[in-house]
């Protein structure tokens, strides 16, 4: 039967072909975090092997960030250019075969200009997946989406502790780099073939979704949609019209950007802190053997996941399009876990649940860091503007790890640490009071 003569029915029906899309993302960024994380547990092997300091410890852990958080700028005027469709693939590509070259180094040199490297050519992920959901979504779904995406970045902390601690202890630790890199290689592969820079360009999407996708944006820009008043919260938050950036120039000048980006460096100070200590805290601190580490540490990363989903959900749908309401429990609520954590009995379960809840309240917050530049850009500005969060944010991964490694060695005592995280998180909770929230009507 040819195309002409499908039933209208048929050829009305709305796809769904952007929650594929998004599965697709959600796939890539799990083994993009995986094959950044891994160091926190292969950490205690290396430190044994090489007769590392902690300091060091930490720069191996932090010039992954250093790498990172320069490619994000020039990723993003490079998919205002080329689209996410090839760039994405490539950097996939190159942080696989990067992940198995770690796996074969001779000394500590080799490792940081290698995870220098992998920082390097993961950096285009992020900004390529924020920019696809932003393309892909219409307002009053890009949060729930950005929850999907963030949840990812929980997933792979969840379950690398145990299996790269069950290949490293069965196999040896450059055995789990190399089985590491195996997925990305064919992740490559599935994102070039199933996904588009935007939906127009995907033979997979019904007109009837693409309208439902762009109209909903045209229906935000001309006002139509009721939003509710939340009072007092309103005015906290500082809720009113802005005016959408639309050049370049304006990003840089934007304080609401700035803001953003300086305390999401503050976010990221904490949440890459504990990714690269947590391992070595339960080891040397508590005294776990090697397994118990590797199921006590996937704790916040558990509580980071369902703290991720609802956090979408609950910008998107209770808080309707309002981002600063999680970032402000993100900030306030982990900063209070932390003083927790520091003066929990030494009891296996509560120090798991202690973990469970800060990784929960961390990320509750964390889709609306990356949702909140939607509502100050357009389409064409938000990937510079995303980038630029980044950037700057992702700075905090390779300043936090070393500053951590040096406390340690001048008392090695995990608490300051702690103490360290929950004072990062007070600043940015009075940060955030400062940015304005965009009324997306």
């Amino acid at each position: 039967m040819s195309n002409m003569a499908k039933p209208i029915g048929v050829q009305k029906k709305k796809s769904g072909y952007r929650w594929i899309v998004l599965g697709v993302i959600f796939l890539v960024y799990t083994v993009c975090m995986a094959d950044r994380t891994n160091i926190g547990v292969v950490l205690p092997f290396l430190k044994k092997e090489f007769t590392l300091s902690n300091f060091e410890s930490g720069a191996i852990a932090s010039f992954f960030f250093l790498g990172y958080a320069i490619t994000q700028i020039p990723a993003g005027f490079w998919l205002g250019k080329k689209g996410s469709r090839g760039i994405v693939s490539l950097a996939v590509l190159g942080f696989s075969a990067v992940t198995f070259l770690i796996g074969t180094i001779s000394n500590v040199a080799s490792l940081k200009w290698l995870r220098l490297a992998l920082g390097v050519t993961e950096g285009p992920t992020p900004v390529s997946m924020t920019s696809t959901i932003n393309q892909w979504f219409p307002a009053k779904e890009k949060a729930t989406a950005t929850g999907v995406y963030i949840a990812s970045t929980q997933l792979a902390p969840i379950i690398v502790p145990i299996i790269a601690t069950w290949i490293a202890i069965a196999y040896g630790w450059r055995s789990v780099f190399y089985w590491f890199a195996i997925p990305g290689i064919i992740l490559a592969a599935v994102w070039y073939f199933l996904v588009r820079t935007k939906p127009e360009e995907s033979p997979h999407v019904s007109q009837e979704e693409l309208e439902y996708i762009r109209q909903s944006e045209a229906d935000d820009t001309k006002g139509t949609v009721d939003q509710k008043s939340f009072g007092w919260l309103d005015k906290l938050i500082r809720y009113k019209q802005v005016e959408r950036i639309s050049n370049i120039k304006g990003v840089f000048k934007s304080w609401n950007i700035i803001g953003n980006t300086l305390v999401y460096f503050l976010m990221n100070c904490v949440v890459y802190g504990m990714l690269t200590w947590v391992p070595s805290y339960l080891v040397n601190a508590k005294g776990y053997s090697f397994m118990q580490m590797g199921f006590v540490s996937s704790t916040p990363a558990i509580g980071g996941l369902c703290g991720a989903l609802l956090g979408g959900w609950l910008s998107d749908k209770f808080f309707l399009k309002r981002r600063k309401p999680t970032m402000l429990i993100t900030a306030l609520a982990t900063a209070i876990m932390m003083v927790v954590v520091i003066n929990a009995p030494d009891n296996v379960t509560v120090i798991s649940v202690c973990l469970l809840l800060a990784g929960f309240f961390l990320n509750i917050g964390w889709p609306a860091f990356t949702a909140y530049p939607m509502g100050l850009t357009t389409r064409d500005t938000y990937p510079v503007a995303i980038a630029t969060v980044n950037s700057g944010g992702n700075l905090g991964g390779f300043f936090s790890p070393m500053i951590v490694g040096a406390l340690l060695d001048a008392t090695n005592n995990y608490n300051l640490a702690f103490a360290f995280f929950a004072g990062l998180l007070i600043l940015g909770f009075v940060l955030i009071l400062t940015l304005e929230e965009a009324a997306q009507k």
